[in-house]
């Protein structure tokens, strides 16, 4: 994965050199650090083993020039060739832009060769990855063997998706440079068009609010146009009907003066002070205080207002002891009114 480091305007871009044991992959990291400039270099790593010159990774960073002003630096890795080390390489593998596989050119190494690259297949493919989409190479490397296989041999049944193939003596520095400089203008272009993709989606993405703006716009715009003529009736009927106002405002008043005193409506409205109108001129008369009789008048209507809003229990209260006391006064008269019946 493409690490851009926006503080110090640099591009990282990873490349594992892969490949079976003893094939190369270590010579040629050694090469390009030798040839380097001093200036361009970082550190280089190596853990060696009794199998196999690599256990883990070499680490070295490699400035390759300016890309949209900033520096694009290659950290170049090798992965161990042994089999039993999959899980580093698997780890190694992470992240990668771009794989160098290195092939060895001995015939009796042909199958080491379709292992490792089967290999790395299946470890990209845990990743998420798809070989197809990853910018590789592969390195026909030991071209100095005096039984090295052909070129169209090993491109026959090494190169299954067509990429491209160098032919390379790795401890003579041949081929080593230009494996790396193609699989480095690989991995710039897929990286561009990474960039011109998310550009297009923005892009993309950016048109879709501005026709959903257009649109909520257009929208509002219509239902203000719908609802403007409604102000213009609403103050025409308000002055067609300005004058016959207060006969309609007088109606209700007769409706509840015509309206029989039930239980229910029995209650007058609470009584409010009316306010003062605004005085004209600021030197007029203050409006008079109450008296002391219409204080009293007042007084006894809150009273009357209070003993009407009595509760619903207490007025079945009420109502059952004067049921009870009028059954009692029956019951007297008719003992009386029997007592007297009686003769003599």
């Amino acid at each position: 994965m493409v690490q851009i480091n926006f503080a110090l305007k640099e591009v990282n871009c990873k490349v594992v050199f892969y490949g079976p044991g003893m094939s190369g992959k270590t010579t040629n990291l050694e090469i390009v650090h030798q040839k380097v400039p001093e200036e361009n270099k970082g550190e280089l790593t190596s853990i060696s083993t009794d199998g196999d010159r690599t256990l883990f990774f070499d680490f070295m960073p490699l400035d390759l020039g300016n890309i949209a002003g900033m520096r694009t630096k290659f950290q170049l890795y090798t992965v161990p060739g042994q089999v039993y080390y999959n899980s580093t390489r698997k780890l190694v593998l992470q992240g990668v832009d771009g794989v160098i596989f290195i092939a060895d050119s001995d015939p009796e190494k042909m199958a080491e060769n379709i292992e490792s690259y089967e290999n790395l297949i299946e470890n990209l493919r845990e990743y998420g990855k798809d070989i197809r989409d990853l910018p590789h190479v592969i390195q026909f490397n030991k071209r100095d063997l005096p039984n090295a296989m052909s070129v169209e041999e090993m491109d026959k049944q090494m190169n299954r998706f067509g990429v491209p193939t160098f032919e390379a003596v790795a401890r003579n520095g041949e081929g080593v440079f230009p494996t790396l400089k193609v699989l480095a203008e690989m991995v710039l272009e897929s990286i561009e068009r990474m960039d011109s993709r998310r550009g297009q989606k923005t892009t993309a993405q950016a048109a879709r609010a501005a026709q959903e703006a257009a649109a909520s716009d257009s929208g509002s715009e219509g239902s203000a146009t719908a609802t403007a003529p409604a102000p213009a009736a609403g103050r025409k009927q308000a002055g067609q009907s300005s004058k016959p106002a207060p006969k309609a405002a007088a109606a209700p008043r007769q409706a509840a003066a015509a309206a029989p005193a039930t239980s229910a409506n029995r209650q007058p409205a609470a009584r409010q002070p009316e306010k003062a109108p605004r005085q004209a001129n600021a030197g007029a008369a203050p409006a008079p205080r109450p008296t002391s009789a219409a204080r009293a008048t007042s007084r006894s209507g809150q009273t009357r207002v209070g003993a009407q809003h009595q509760t619903p229990a207490k007025k079945g209260v009420l109502g059952l002891v004067t049921m009870i006391v009028c059954l009692i006064a029956a019951a007297a008269a008719g003992i009386v009114w029997f007592v007297m019946q009686q003769p003599g």
